[in-house]
């Protein structure tokens, strides 16, 4: 099937917190998709962190047409050739390498980068990356330090995550140069172990209404 391909700030601008999802039990995937999408968040981050990620993201591309599904924690050209082929629509990494950049170009599969220092964004942004991951966003620096950043960086757009949570999302989302937040606390993992989907559909739809800053 043919879907249309979302540049990087689109993917960031369809809502204002992409869950980061850590997955263990496959059977988890579908029912936990399905029940972000019923609460308005459709941009899912399924992580590499598990061995069971590939396979997640197989069965959200193949049984949850209405999500966008992507790959987080992609670190090498490898990863980014199994995440597509596996029906991801982007890539979120921790940090940034060249060798990924160029992967993610060729592949055409929309990346969202990771930096954490002045250097990291200069290095990004002169592959032709201008949306970006703040990470670990409170660990290095917080909202002092996207503040810091919209000087310099003025024509660069933040997805801070790391540390993110329901109680400060507020204070990120309310910086100019932050379109999005990444944050983990819409898929408990005891909701999930629990199959408490109305949980995680209840969590989605208060991270929806985080738009009105």
């Amino acid at each position: 099937m043919d879907q249309q391909r979302l540049t990087a700030l689109e993917l960031m601008q369809d809502g204002p917190v992409i869950p980061v999802i850590v997955l263990n039990d496959p059977a988890h995937a579908v029912p936990m998709a399905q029940a972000l999408v019923a609460g308005g968040v459709r941009v899912l981050e399924v992580t590499l962190r598990t061995p069971q990620g590939l396979s997640c993201i197989e069965a959200i591309a193949r049984s949850v047409p209405e999500a966008i599904v992507g790959a987080g924690t992609v670190r090498s050209a490898g990863d980014a050739q199994a995440c597509a082929n596996a029906g991801a629509r982007f890539a979120v990494s921790p940090g940034y390498t060249s060798a990924l950049g160029r992967a993610c170009q060729e592949l055409r599969l929309p990346l969202l980068p990771g930096v954490a220092t002045s250097g990291e964004i200069m290095a990004a942004q002169a592959d032709g990356f201008n949306e970006l991951k703040f990470f670990p966003a409170v660990q290095a620096g917080g909202s002092a330090m996207l503040k810091a950043w919209q000087g310099p960086f003025g024509d660069v757009r933040f997805c801070p995550t790391g540390g993110i949570s329901q109680g400060n999302a507020r204070e990120f989302l309310a910086l100019k140069n932050v379109v999005c937040v990444g944050g983990s606390w819409l898929v408990p993992v005891e909701a999930m172990e629990q199959g408490d989907w109305s949980r995680i559909t209840a969590l989605a739809r208060e991270a929806v209404a985080l738009r009105a800053v």
